[in-house]
């Protein structure tokens, strides 16, 4: 008997010509008969065996692929983690260094602005002379 929650509540499944299954009652269980009148038993576990390997083979490249994109997603997690922390000290940098230069810089643009302000003034009141 194999255990497959699968078959559980399913109809009878039909592999080849001398095997089936049919649910046993209330149970995730199977139960497998092979009918010796259609099939040879050593090909059919040959069969078996061999889907068995396949999907063996499949299951380990999936659990490598898993463990690869784990592993990728972890590296980065870090590097995203690290860029964070560089932007976190690189904005408090700036924040100090527009608090202990940032009022000079505001007077210089106000100064500015006036001044460009006065000389556009005079210049339109002289080219109306």
């Amino acid at each position: 008997m194999a255990s497959n929650s699968f078959y559980g509540g399913a109809a009878p499944y039909r592999s080849r010509e001398g095997l089936s299954t049919r649910p046993v009652a209330s149970s995730d269980e199977i139960q497998l008969r092979i009918d010796p009148m259609h099939a040879d038993l050593d090909d059919e576990i040959t069969g078996l065996r061999s889907q068995v390997k396949k999907l063996r083979n499949v299951a380990e490249e999936i659990g490598t692929e898993a463990r690869f994109q784990t592993d990728f997603l972890n590296q980065l997690q870090m590097t995203v983690i690290k860029a964070q922390a560089g932007v976190k000290n690189n904005l408090r940098r700036l924040n100090k260094s527009i608090i202990q230069n940032g009022s000079n810089h505001i007077v210089q643009v106000v100064v500015f602005a006036l001044i460009c302000f006065f000389v556009v003034y005079l210049w339109s009141k002289m080219s109306r002379k």
